[in-house]
């Protein structure tokens, strides 16, 4: 998959809850963006790319507030039916992991189960979900990609999660991503630098520079703007906000369903 367009345009939002610098909560709010991109998986009109999302807020369907990608979840369906984006049958899903917030949207860095929120997308009906666990997520190793390649509708998705450090060296991540092999799309959660303000590893920027993927998927920390190139790719970062890769929309409506969700739900 390759970006085509390097601005997003925002469709939507969700206001949520998150853990405010100091203690405490405070609101903040998810944009939700379009970019065009060409190479997405057969049988998709688009794929939302999301990641960071560390906070709750309230569901479509009333009740508690639940996990903000819950909710992002849930919204899909709406949104559809307002024809902001493609029927949800046929939208993939990509997760760059950090899922999780405290009940109360009241303590920074909280980690815990996420395999709800995965559950929710594939029970929103979306063609696929795929992705990688961030270093706050609490969930089945079996369920995300971590030095492994799945294909989907002719795309070759890649993924390795975590952050580095004395778990996992530059040299783990570095078998771990050849050893998954060639992509067409690689899902990290901490991700390579970008220019001199978009902050990442320099490491990983220097290790996927060799052989740089299409495009590569990260989050970990936020970027104001959130695309770099990487060779002839892009770096997409997700912290905290969902972007909608999307190819062209007269294409909506005359998709076939795919049923190779690599999620396996509960």
């Amino acid at each position: 998959m390759r970006l085509h367009s390097e601005r997003p345009s925002t469709l939507t939002s969700i206001v949520y809850r998150q853990a405010r610098a100091g203690g405490g909560t405070e609101t903040a709010v998810l944009p939700v963006q379009r970019l065009t991109a060409d190479g997405l998986p057969d049988g998709c009109a688009a794929v939302l790319v999301t990641g960071d999302l560390q906070g709750t807020a309230a569901s479509p369907f009333g009740g508690d507030p639940v996990l903000l990608g819950i909710a992002l979840a849930d919204y899909l369906g709406v949104w559809a039916e307002q024809e902001l984006i493609p029927p949800v049958g046929s939208l993939g899903v990509l997760l760059a992991g950090d899922l999780y917030s405290a009940p109360g949207a009241d303590v920074r860095g909280a980690s815990g189960d996420v395999s709800a929120v995965w559950d929710a997308f594939a029970a929103a009906g979306c063609a696929f979900v795929a992705g990688v666990a961030g270093n706050h997520d609490v969930i089945d190793p079996s369920c995300v990609l971590d030095g492994e390649v799945v294909t989907v509708g002719g795309v070759r998705i890649a993924g390795v999660g975590g952050v580095l450090g004395p778990r996992r060296t530059i040299d783990d991540f570095a078998r771990s991503w050849r050893g998954a092999g060639p992509c067409d799309v690689l899902v990290l959660h901490e991700g390579p630098s970008g220019g001199p303000t978009q902050r990442g590893n320099p490491a990983l920027r220097d290790l996927l520079s060799r052989n740089p993927p299409p495009l590569t998927v990260c989050g970990h920390v936020h970027w104001d703007s959130p695309i770099a190139p990487l060779g002839p790719g892009h770096i997409l970062n997700v912290d905290g906000r969902a972007v909608l890769l999307q190819g062209q929309p007269e294409t909506f409506g005359r998709l076939p369903v795919l049923h190779d969700s690599v999620w396996p739900g509960r």
